[in-house]
């Protein structure tokens, strides 16, 4: 893993940094694992736009993930690791010995070749998915269900991992990588080792058309708006639009928002920092 500058023989490439991408070993995904995906550009069903601010961007295939791993007991060798435009992580092709082909969130320092298993009685090693009553302790961990059979929801993104600190009874605690302890039943799956493309976060675009070609519109600034259209927008002259806040007057930088009587409050041991 390792990014590189490029040389500024052009406007947009003066203060890009690129991936090398250097774990993807093709660039043509597998047929039978891809859909199609169509535009909404920010519209519901009615026509109307409900997200402001995207549309546009290149034309993309959906990847089929196997976000389960409810294959169990069955191994399978990784046939490749390659790019997902839907995603910031690398995902891997594995192919099981019955012949199914999946593909599956790739875990950081998978290579092509290597065998992957989910199960009860396998080895906590990289790529493998476990219960966490079967996880030993202190083990980073990634792609986390929430609820048993649900399919990981959790720590998924370029380069996150979470770390499995003890377990008290039917639940595990876990730490994530907000830094919320969280209390999650030991049913539930997990991936061993951490997400693939931790670089991600090291990347520079380098020019607003990068933005468009990933379906991101530009967006209006709170202060240039009319004081009708947000709290922070009107003035005389140039304004500094007060307190920052969001378009329902919400203060934004560190409001907490949370309902202090929200049902999951009792699962969650230290709130995140």
């Amino acid at each position: 893993m390792s990014v590189r500058k490029l040389k500024p023989i052009t406007p947009g490439q003066r203060f890009r940094i690129v991936n090398n991408f250097e774990e993807i070993t093709t660039n043509k995904p597998e047929k039978s694992l891809t859909v199609g995906l169509s535009k909404k550009g920010g519209r519901n069903n009615t026509g109307q736009m409900t997200m402001r601010y995207t549309g546009g961007g290149l034309k993309k295939k959906y990847r089929i993930i196997d976000f389960k791993r409810n294959k169990f007991d069955v191994a399978a060798t990784v046939l490749s690791v390659e790019y997902d435009p839907n995603r910031t992580a690398f995902i891997a092709l594995v192919e099981y010995t019955d012949g199914e082909k999946r593909y599956i969130v790739a875990p950081n320092g998978i290579k092509v070749g290597q065998t992957v298993v989910s199960g009860d009685n396998v080895e906590p090693e990289v790529g493998n998915a476990m219960k966490l009553k079967n996880i030993p302790l202190g083990t980073v961990i990634s792609c986390i269900e929430l609820r048993p059979g649900q399919g990981a929801i959790l720590a998924r993104s370029a380069g996150s991992s979470a770390q499995l600190t003890s377990r008290d009874g039917k639940y595990a605690i876990i730490k994530l990588p907000s830094g919320e302890s969280r209390m999650i039943l030991v049913e539930c799956m997990a991936m061993i080792g951490s997400v693939s493309n931790s670089d991600h976060q090291l990347t520079v675009s380098g020019k607003a058309g990068r933005s468009r070609w990933l379906g991101k519109r530009p967006r209006t600034r709170a202060v240039a708006m009319n004081p009708v259209d947000h709290p922070m927008g009107g003035g005389e002259g140039r304004s500094s639009g007060g307190h920052p806040r969001s378009r329902n007057g919400k203060p934004a930088k560190g409001y907490k928002t949370r309902k202090k009587n929200k049902v999951s409050n009792r699962y969650i041991v230290s709130k995140r920092k």
